[in-house]
């Protein structure tokens, strides 16, 4: 019936649907967030799982296996970044104090120049210290977020073992003659995405942390982590995770520190974004700046700061799944960046990393 509807009709329809579907999962998020999470944990250590079996280690070994390198990765963290968590959210009025005073300054600075500005405006439209109050709660809900580390990890075990077998089970619900290929390219293309951006996002997070701490910036291994999970988001994500830190080099260190903090922000990111990323991942899973600015608006007032972390993931999860239907090809082409002018199909991670 809707496809003798007109097209305004069949447009408000879809929309309302999608409207529906937001909603819903803006009321199931505090059940959601923790699901989507085991969701991509699982996805990362996918091919590590599917590694170990190569080497014709049993299913139940393999993911004892990497079930145990999650705990370990996951005590490693929580002792590092939890006590460095609770020291930074001590110590925010000390720098946001800081911040304030270095704020007066510049605009007496102005005032001495014959640039009047209103002081309660001056303070209300450009107050830094905010920015370290808004960080210290983003980590904090982050850290409220992992106090479901035993539901996470129940989830993630139980969908790594259902993986194992859900192919068959497809195939075998929907009848052998008919063919996988379009689940197989996808999965393929998720997993491979998921390992790849999550290998440089590290690579990013390491080289950030052995700066700052070269520098002598305090708290040098959570903007390390910051700069880790916001890797994710392309175009804006460096910029927010350089904020903070270059902000607190400002605060301790002075100009001259900030400023090399800065340049170790935009080169490592330059060098990640234009160079290591483009030639392992391709070019054809890039998002438009305006997709990745709305995913993130949209996602994180779903979902919250997680959902801020997930937004990319999620999307190009989307594009992916878009992607490998002709009928919804357009799509996928629509969401991603401007196409190169030589190109005329989109690239997938899996066919990048089999050239």
């Amino acid at each position: 019936m809707i496809e003798n509807t007109s097209p305004i009709a069949r447009f408000l329809v879809v929309f309302a649907a999608f409207v529906i579907v937001v909603s819903g999962l803006k009321m199931a998020g505090p059940l959601l967030v923790p699901f989507l999470l085991a969701v991509f944990v699982a996805m990362i250590v996918s091919p590590l799982l599917t590694w170990l079996k190569n080497f014709r280690i049993p299913s139940g070994v393999a993911i004892l296996l990497v079930v145990m390198l999650i705990l370990l990765v996951g005590l490693v963290l929580a002792a590092v970044i939890g006590s460095s968590i609770t020291d930074f959210r001590q110590d925010i009025p000390i720098y946001s104090a800081k911040l304030s005073a270095m704020s007066e300054a510049v605009q007496q600075w102005l005032m001495m120049r014959g640039v009047e500005i209103d002081a309660q405006q001056w303070q209300s439209s450009f107050d830094p210290g905010a920015v370290m109050k808004l960080v210290g709660s983003t980590l904090a809900s982050f850290g409220n977020v992992m106090t479901n580390a035993v539901m996470i990890l129940l989830t993630v075990i139980f969908i790594l073992a259902e993986n194992m077998d859900f192919g068959e089970k497809l195939r075998l619900a929907r009848g052998s003659e008919v063919s996988q290929e379009w689940l197989t390219k996808f999965s393929d293309s998720v997993h491979s995405y998921l390992a790849i951006k999550a290998a440089i996002s590290l690579l990013t997070g390491l080289v950030i942390f052995i700066w700052l701490w070269i520098l002598g910036v305090d708290y040098a291994i959570l903007w390390g982590l910051l700069a880790f999970m916001l890797n994710f988001i392309p175009t804006v994500g460096s910029f927010i995770a350089a904020v903070p830190a270059v902000l607190l080099a400002l605060v301790q260190l002075g100009v001259l520190h900030a400023g090399l903090t800065l340049g170790g922000f935009v080169l490592v990111n330059l060098v990640m974004g234009n160079v290591i990323e483009p030639r392992w991942m391709g070019r054809g899973l890039n998002l438009s700046p305006l997709v990745v600015f709305v995913s993130l608006v949209l996602w994180g007032w779903v979902l919250g700061p997680v959902g801020m972390l997930l937004s990319i993931p999620l999307t190009i999860m989307i594009k992916i799944a878009l992607e490998n239907q002709p009928e919804s090809r357009w799509i996928s082409i629509m969401l991603g960046g401007a196409p190169e002018p030589e190109a005329r199909e989109i690239e997938s991670p899996a066919s990048k990393t089999e050239a």
